[in-house]
């Protein structure tokens, strides 16, 4: 089975077969069944991840093969046994890298509130075009009173937080091609979109988010796991409006 992660990395980052090849001290044809499925030796796959700025297993799934096979055509890079195993520098990595769209979905959001620069590095991506659009839990909403419920923190508990959120992120207010709104529905997953990668934070009963796991998603040629939880970020958009905006 062709390799299309390898030959997508190689795009991405604009080296070819024969720059590949230079790199690896092998030749182009080597190269081309590498990406015709063939799996390279263990220095030569790091090598190559290295300098295409990849997870190895992401190019080469085989620790566990039938989840690997699984996961490569839905579009899993990794999943995390909770939110707080993300590697801090992949949401940075992640966010400089988004150059079209950043999407977020979630009732409060507060550990990206930790980042002192993120607003600044918000506006500079809209100011590059970028369209960035941030949905945060309507505070009087009864699934917010009962996620908090559920959560054992206190019904109100993230209604508060959800007000610091506001404020926050209020300080992007007209600020061209960014939008924040208010969302009541019942949030299942946490999105992060930053154009064809995605972090999902699925939600546990009982457990708070960064407690619970973490996916980070990619889009694929066919559809797949990023196209789901894309369309429901686009659900839960679509059922807001613009007078529910923030900025």
């Amino acid at each position: 089975m062709a390799n299309d992660r390898l030959r997508d990395a190689l795009e991405r980052s604009r080296v070819s077969p024969a720059e590949l090849a230079l790199l690896t001290e092998c030749d182009v044809k080597t190269v081309s069944r590498w990406l015709a499925g063939r799996v390279p030796h263990p220095r030569t796959r790091f090598k190559i991840a290295k300098r295409l700025k990849e997870d190895e297993d992401y190019l080469w799934p085989g620790a566990h093969r039938a989840v690997a096979e699984a996961s490569d055509s839905a579009g899993m890079v990794h999943l995390y046994p909770t939110r707080g195993a993300v590697p801090p520098n992949l949401w940075d990595r992640l966010l400089d890298g988004a150059t079209a769209e950043v999407g977020i979905l979630v009732y409060v959001g507060m550990f990206l509130t930790e980042k002192p620069d993120l607003l600044d590095r918000l506006r500079r991506k809209s100011a590059s075009g970028a369209r960035i659009r941030i949905l945060l839990g309507d505070r009087e909403s009864s699934a917010v009173k009962q996620r908090s419920a559920e959560e054992g923190i206190g019904r109100e508990t993230i209604s508060a937080k959800i007000d610091q959120a506001n404020a926050f992120f209020g300080l992007l207010s007209g600020v061209p091609n960014i939008e924040v709104r208010s969302h009541s529905t019942v949030l299942y997953n946490s999105i992060y979109r930053f154009d064809n990668d995605m972090i999902v934070n699925p939600h546990v009963y009982g457990k708070t988010a960064p407690m619970a796991p973490a996916m980070h998603l990619r889009k694929t040629a066919t559809y797949g796991l990023f196209d789901t939880y894309s369309d429901s970020f686009e659900a839960v958009w679509g059922s807001t409006t613009p007078g529910e905006s923030r900025s």
